[in-house]
């Protein structure tokens, strides 16, 4: 946690929150905080929100100032969080940054994160696009069936981690990965490469509509997520599989819910999603 969809209900907020509001101060209160472009805070002053965009799991504002743009790009991490100033921290000393703001509906943007796993990043635009390509594969939700397709095909091993590999297909973590394969009717650990084009196709799909109905439920808060305005995401109460452990499929086949524990935990039914169906 966070996921792509929590990313995206961040970049949301943001978006409607700061569009054309000034920056008047960033207060960065641990210099490791920021893993690059810390000598270039002072640009930042004075500057514009233009645009707020998400690339995988990380939220990118872009600022613009005298013609020259310039970017805030936050590593949500495990435990990274952006907040308004209008919601109660319990625990105010993990707040890293601050953003104070004139002119949007929200004074000020917080940089909150207790475990530091996330960072931020001050870039210019070929920063950005460096940080993009390096740790992004494609959108789920912008990419094309067709492309889409060529990368799943392209890759031997379990579909599982293909799905969740960050330079591979951006934004899906462990939560949605299970949730998408059991819609999808397929099991964790069948091989990528011998998936047939109907079931990429369905595969393709079922990825969008998880990811959207997530985005509209505000996310999931499982443990951590809080959006901005400090609302909690809603789609834990959709999730299927995730979590459910030795209860019975939601499908009626009468199985119950199966977990597996390898690099992360996976959950399936074991008749809905038979390991030897692929085709």
């Amino acid at each position: 946690m966070p996921e792509l969809p929590e990313a995206e209900v961040v970049a949301g907020q943001i978006r409607t929150a700061l569009i054309g509001a000034r920056l008047t101060d960033c207060w960065v209160g641990r210099k490791d905080i920021v893993r690059e472009g810390l000598t270039s805070r002072s640009w930042y002053t004075g500057a514009v929100v233009q645009q707020v965009q998400r690339h995988g799991k990380s939220v990118a504002i872009q600022f613009v100032k005298d013609q020259a743009v310039r970017y805030v790009v936050a590593e949500l991490g495990m435990t990274g969080l952006l907040l308004f100033a209008s919601v109660q921290i319990k625990h105010p000393q993990h707040v890293h940054v601050r953003m104070t703001f004139s002119g949007g509906r929200e004074p000020e943007v917080r940089y909150w994160n207790p475990r530091r796993f996330g960072r931020l990043s001050l870039l210019d635009q070929e920063g950005l696009d460096r940080y993009v390509a390096r740790r992004f594969g494609c959108d789920p939700l912008t990419v094309s069936l067709e492309d889409f397709y060529r990368l799943i095909k392209s890759r031997r091993g379990r579909l599982k981690p293909l799905l969740m590999h960050q330079q591979a297909v951006a934004g899906i973590g462990n939560i949605y990965a299970n949730e998408i394969l059991f819609r999808a009717g397929l099991h964790p650990n069948v091989p990528a490469d011998r998936l047939s084009a109907a079931r990429v196709e369905r595969l393709f799909l079922v990825t969008r509509e998880v990811l959207h109905s997530a985005i509209a439920c505000g996310g999931s808060s499982v443990r951590d997520f809080f959006a901005p305005d400090g609302t909690e995401g809603r789609y834990k109460q959709c999730h299927v599989v995730y979590g459910k452990e030795e209860q019975l499929c939601p499908n009626s086949c009468g199985r119950r819910i199966r977990r597996v524990s390898d690099e992360r935990s996976s959950f399936f039914c074991p008749h809905c999603q038979n390991p030897r169906k692929w085709k």
